[in-house]
């Protein structure tokens, strides 16, 4: 076997294909957006690489036929913030072979260490959690967009190498016709009768309040947690005007107390849906197709981004009461095409949020796992602490 750095076009576009040659005939796997991948490692799309470091590799055999892929990272803003300074691993494709694989995370933990990591998180992104992050462990059905998808055989590949099971993160399922069980119910009708609140969805109109609104929020319910800074305006708005294409101003809801904004739920159309008709291109095809396939109603899903409440009006039902407002306009409703809705990236060291999702009647549909290794193998594992 041989491995072999990505150091040119011609490379880069292997380490995408070699992906799209080993899933070609599993009926679940969609294709990720080529620029998606690429702008990863791109530094002027990837802000992160401006500080850190990546590399990627493309394993062949004997034959030259790729067989695997893996890149390695280091994110200089978050290494040094665990017990040891840690880098990643992601981006891992290989057919099942512990040798090919063991090659692949060997080549990663060399390199690593001469950037001076002492452990290696894997498979994660070199950038935000929410995209191509942790290994899908159960429940392998057709991924959402950006979210990692894989044979099971991965987690054996992985654990036979030494890799530790770090954290889970779930994805909760519910469909648009699901009720909000009784006692929440009760929760989310005391408050919908409190006039002191109201609900309403963004309005594409208004959408610089709602920006602003969303990360008062954000930084209320989400900055306590490990590793996730305070949003800024100018991140927001970047946020906000990436969706602004795809975004359906009727399923993205915020709710307020005496004007003020306490909660949202940021929740798209599951682009997957559509993207699967591209073949991983957005050009001229790929958009005709994109914009074909939306009109004729081909997205029946909803993804759920990311929500939150502010601290001080968590476990009052407000969750519930936003899902019973929605639920109001959209269910039943011939012109919003919806069938269900899935939550992405609930981590098991949260159950806090884990009790809110399935308060709302959200159900465990998939598991992805974020694996550890130690270089040192003698140096004692922590798992993810739990926030309390």
């Amino acid at each position: 076997m041989q491995l072999i750095e990505v150091n040119t076009p011609e490379l880069a576009q292997e380490f995408l294909m070699m992906q799209v040659r080993l899933y070609k005939k599993d009926p679940n796997y969609i294709r990720p957006l080529d620029k998606d991948v690429d702008n990863v490692f791109d530094p002027k799309k990837n802000k992160l690489l401006r500080a850190g470091d990546a590399v990627r590799w493309v394993l062949k055999d004997e034959k030259g036929k790729s067989i695997g892929r893996v890149a390695a990272f280091v994110n200089r803003k978050t290494a040094n913030k665990y017990d040891q300074p840690t880098g990643g691993m992601g981006f891992f494709d290989c057919i099942n072979d512990q040798a090919a694989a063991n090659m692949l995370f060997d080549a990663c933990r060399d390199w690593l260490k001469e950037k001076g990591m002492e452990a290696m998180d894997g498979p994660i992104n070199l950038g935000e959690r929410d995209k191509w992050w942790g290994v899908l462990i159960d429940g392998f059905y057709k991924p959402t967009y950006c979210m990692h998808y894989n044979y099971p055989y991965y987690k054996d590949l992985l654990e036979n190498y030494g890799f530790e099971l770090y954290f889970r993160q779930y994805t909760y399922y519910r469909t648009v016709e699901d009720p909000v069980p009784p006692e929440y119910n009760e929760k989310a009708q005391r408050i919908l009768k409190d006039k002191r609140y109201s609900f309403r969805h963004l309005d594409k109109k208004d959408l610089k309040k709602y920006t602003e609104d969303f990360r008062k929020v954000y930084n209320k319910a989400w900055t306590k947690h490990q590793g996730v800074k305070e949003m800024s305006e100018a991140q927001s708005t970047v946020i906000m005007n990436t969706l602004k294409p795809i975004l359906d101003e009727r399923i993205m809801w915020f709710a307020y107390f005496e004007e003020e904004p306490v909660g949202f739920f940021v929740i798209i159309p599951e682009l997957n849906q559509l993207f699967q008709y591209v073949n991983g291109k957005m050009d001229f095809w790929g958009k005709l197709k994109f914009v074909f396939h939306r009109w004729r109603g081909a997205c029946t899903s909803m993804h759920g981004i990311v929500f939150g409440i502010a601290p001080e009006y968590q476990a009052k039902g407000v969750e519930a009461a936003i899902i019973v407002a929605a639920g109001k306009l959209i269910q039943g409703n011939p012109s919003i095409p919806y069938h269900d809705l899935q939550m992405n990236w609930i981590g098991d060291f949260n159950p806090k949020m884990m009790k809110v999702i399935e308060q709302v009647g959200g159900r465990i549909y998939k598991t992805h796992a974020t694996y550890r290794y130690l270089f040192d193998r003698t140096k004692e594992f922590k798992r993810m602490p739990i926030i309390r």
